[in-house]
């Protein structure tokens, strides 16, 4: 299937999700499973927007990283609830299953990664994902479709956390580096507090910390990079800096919800 078939069948509309499971992902955020019925299906690193409408008729609106990627009517969503948002406590304390959300998606062209088809050739280009935060969903759902697909294709996933008890999808990504046919690489970069054991003190990214976790620009990998604004802006900066095409690189970035 080329991208312009992807983009025509996973045309954008709203819908009305129902909540079929809701269960902590880390301390203070929510793993949502969604039923969508007239959902079209979406590609890795697709996000949607979830409508709530107060009873006074006041609607407030925040778009979410999709952390599935399947040709499916079941999302999976997973949201950190941030302390003055007006969307996300409603989402992480009260919903429950059976609730009903409406939601607009699937959305995003440019933040996408699909599985290589024949006419793609054997040389593609390896894949680095870096992500920060709650940043990992889409990049999650990147790796997930990679690992499904068998794609031999190199990836690296450079993951940004505060500490261990703060990792998204932790299972979810150690099942697939291990199914993954070609090379499925992860590294944490753990900011306040490492496991036991852990080989580096806790830090944030550097500019050198960066250069020995992901793949060098002479590889010339396309990169996915998601997570808060002020570190989006930094890696960004860093990456060009250290002789990566700015074209390769494919950045989002959040702020409060």
């Amino acid at each position: 299937m080329k991208v312009t078939d992807r983009i025509a069948v996973h045309r954008a509309a709203w819908h009305t999700a129902t909540v079929v499971e809701t269960v902590p992902e880390t301390p203070g955020s929510r793993r949502l499973v969604l039923d969508v019925p007239t959902w079209p299906g979406n590609d890795a690193g697709a996000h949607l927007d979830i409508r709530l409408t107060a009873p006074d008729g006041y609607q407030a609106s925040r778009a979410y990283s999709i952390a599935s990627a399947v040709e499916a009517t079941r999302l999976t969503l997973v949201v950190d609830r941030l302390e003055y948002g007006e969307v996300s406590p409603f989402l992480v304390d009260e919903l429950r299953v059976g609730d009903q959300l409406e939601v607009h998606g699937p959305l995003g062209r440019f933040f996408l990664w699909h599985p290589p088809t024949e006419g793609d050739g054997a040389q593609l280009p390896p894949v680095q994902l870096i992500g920060a935060g709650s940043g990992i969903v889409p990049l999650f759902a990147m790796a997930a479709a990679h690992a499904a697909s068998g794609d031999m294709t190199r990836f690296r996933l450079l993951y940004s956390v505060r500490d261990p008890e703060h990792v998204f999808f932790r299972k979810e990504l150690a099942e697939a580096a291990k199914r993954c046919p070609g090379p499925l690489e992860i590294d944490f970069i753990y900011t306040r507090e490492a496991p036991d054991g852990w080989p580096t003190a806790p830090g944030r990214v550097t500019r050198d910390v960066l250069a020995s976790h992901s793949i060098p620009p002479s590889e010339m990998p396309r990169i996915y990079l998601c997570g808060p604004t002020p570190f989006v802006e930094m890696v960004s900066m860093w990456l060009v800096e250290a002789g990566h095409d700015p074209a390769q690189i494919r950045a989002e970035r959040f702020g409060g919800a």
